[in-house]
C-alpha cells in the first residue's frame, strides 16, 4: 500500500510540474523566433485575397498584421486551401488560423478560440434567373457549391443539398453564375463586397439566416498565455479605432456596429 501511495504521490508531483510547462510554450516559441505564423486561404475576398500586384491583402490579413504588431513580432502568412488550414494548425505548420473560422462547439472542444472579431449572417445565393430556390429548405436535392469541410458546406448538407466542391468564395460564385451549381451558402459580407466589385454578376441573395455567425482566431489548445495575448491585442484593435478603420477600408462601414 505504501509503495502504491508513494507512486501516486510521485505521479501527481510529476503532473503538477509538467502541466504548467506547456502553458506559454507556443507563445515562447513565437517570441523567440520573432515570427507569428498565420494560416490563411488567400482566395476569400474581402477577407484574405490578392490585389492586382499579387500582394496578400484583406480584412482578416489586416487584423492579423495588427495582432502581430501588438505581440511585438512579425506576421508570416502561409496560404493553404481551406480544407488544409486546420490540419496545418494540428501539424504546427503555423501558430494560428485567421480566415473567418466560425466558432462552433465541435471546434471549441478541440481548439482555442479568441474573442470573436466578426459577426455576420449566412446567405443563400442563386442565379438571377433561378425561381425554384427561395428559401434554405429549397436546396434539398440541389447542387450547392461549397468548401467541403466548411461551416457552409455542413449547413448545406443539413438542408439536403449535394455539394459541388470549391476552393473558395470566388469559385463558388462562378459555379452558380455559370449554372454548374444551383446555389451556394456563404457570408453576407463577402457577397456585398463581391457585388461592389462586380455589380453585373448574374447572382442574387434569396434568403438570409437571422442568427449571426461569429468568427475568431483559431489556436491550438493548451497555451493560455498566447490566447490571452491575442485577446488583448484584439480588444486594443477595437478600442483604439483600428478596427473601425479597417472595416471602413473593406466594407465602407464599421461592421462591429
Amino acid at each position: 500500500m505504501k509503495k502504491i501511495l508513494n507512486f501516486l504521490l510521485a505521479s501527481a508531483t510529476a503532473l503538477a510540474i509538467s502541466a504548467p510547462g506547456y502553458a506559454g510554450e507556443d507563445f515562447d516559441a513565437i517570441k523567440a523566433s520573432g515570427i507569428f505564423k498565420i494560416g490563411t486561404e488567400g482566395t476569400y475576398p474581402p477577407f484574405t485575397y490578392h490585389d492586382a500586384s499579387n500582394k496578400l491583402i484583406g480584412f482578416d490579413v489586416d487584423i492579423a498584421r495588427e495582432i502581430a504588431q501588438r505581440l511585438n513580432v512579425k506576421p508570416e502568412f502561409m496560404e493553404v486551401k481551406w480544407d488544409g488550414l486546420i490540419a496545418g494548425l494540428d501539424a504546427k505548420r503555423f501558430d494560428a488560423v485567421i480566415n473567418q473560422v466560425g466558432v462552433t462547439p465541435e471546434r471549441a472542444a478541440k481548439y482555442s478560440f479568441s474573442i470573436p472579431y466578426t459577426t455576420s449572417q449566412v446567405v443563400l445565393i442563386t442565379r438571377n434567373d433561378n425561381s425554384d430556390i427561395k428559401a434554405f429548405a429549397d436546396i434539398k436535392g440541389k447542387r450547392s457549391a461549397q468548401s467541403l469541410t466548411s461551416n457552409y458546406g455542413q449547413l448545406a448538407t443539413s438542408y439536403g443539398a449535394s455539394l459541388v466542391s470549391t476552393d473558395g468564395f470566388n469559385q463558388a460564385i462562378d459555379l452558380v453564375a455559370t449554372g454548374r451549381a444551383d446555389a451556394t451558402l456563404n457570408d453576407r459580407l463577402s457577397f456585398l463586397d463581391f457585388k461592389k466589385q462586380r455589380p453585373n454578376a448574374p447572382v442574387k441573395i434569396v434568403a438570409q439566416q437571422t442568427d449571426a455567425s461569429k468568427s475568431a482566431v483559431l489556436l491550438r489548445k493548451g497555451d493560455a498565455e498566447l490566447l490571452e495575448a491575442v485577446n488583448k491585442a484584439l480588444q486594443e484593435i477595437k478600442d483604439d479605432g483600428t478596427y473601425a478603420r479597417i472595416s471602413e477600408k473593406y466594407f465602407g462601414v464599421d461592421i462591429s456596429k
